[in-house]
């Protein structure tokens, strides 16, 4: 059976690598990306089956930009939002647009989990 693919976009690498060593640990692959760009030009693309995105990352494009973008090119991986800045209009409309979930810094290691099983748990086409 194949191992799960978790993909972490988060400019923050302190964050992004804490977030790795708790899917690691859960027994996932786990693949980092410091701006939705650099996940965008990955081989990841297809493969991942869930990922986890900062919603705010300044210079480029947003967690939300990214999930147009994926969703314009057919792809329907599970997302799970996590953000220090919550504003509930954009809460809206990326949960509106299928998000798996919507976190806010900080979270616990146990609702993320809870996020990340219910994420794994639906279909996501690419």
């Amino acid at each position: 059976m194949k191992v799960p693919l978790i993909s972490i976009v988060d400019d923050d690498e302190p964050n992004r690598e804490a977030i790795e060593a708790l899917i690691r640990s859960l027994g996932y692959a786990v693949a980092t990306f410091a701006s939705a760009e650099e996940y965008l030009q990955s081989d990841c693309l297809e493969s991942s089956s869930c990922v986890i995105t900062d919603l705010q990352m300044p210079g480029g494009m947003s967690g939300a930009d990214l999930q147009e973008r994926l969703i314009a090119d057919g792809c329907h991986t599970p997302i799970i939002f996590m953000t220090a800045f919550s504003e509930e209009k954009i809460r809206a409309r990326v949960l509106g647009a299928g998000a798996s979930g919507f976190l806010c810094k900080p979270f616990s290691e146990e609702c993320l989990i809870r996020h990340l099983n219910k994420a794994l748990r639906s279909p996501g086409v690419c």
